[in-house]
């Protein structure tokens, strides 16, 4: 069992950058892949981007490519979601979630997922 908790949420400027972490507890951590998706007042859960369980491959959504970069620390039970050139468009609450199933082409699915923190972007 899997509890993701995110942090790092917050207030920036437009072309301003944030760091979230997903924290969890486990030795099966390292087992599982995991994913970060976003939400937006009036719209549907988005996905942002996924990463293997070994850290070596990553996925992301059309809207942050290239921009927001996933990573992992086993060691730490951690995964980070980078995010640089926000803008306002970017404001959500933002998810992490753990035990993903990566489909090529689709969404991923996952069984356990946090309770969001807010990320707001200023113009």
């Amino acid at each position: 069992q899997v509890q993701p908790v995110e942090s790092g949420g917050g207030l920036v400027q437009a072309g301003g950058s944030l760091r979230l972490s997903c924290a969890a507890s486990g030795r099966t951590f390292s087992n599982y892949a995991m994913a970060w998706f976003r939400q937006a007042p009036g719209k549907e859960r988005e996905f942002v981007g996924a990463v293997t369980w070994n850290g070596i491959s990553t996925y992301y959504g059309d809207s942050v490519k290239g921009r927001f970069t996933l990573s992992r620390d086993n060691a730490k039970n951690t995964v980070y979601l980078q995010m640089n050139s926000l803008k306002p468009e970017d404001t959500a609450v933002y998810y992490c979630a753990a035990d993903c199933v990566l489909v090529v082409g689709g969404t991923p699915r996952c069984n356990f997922w946090g309770q969001g923190t807010q990320v707001t972007v200023s113009s």
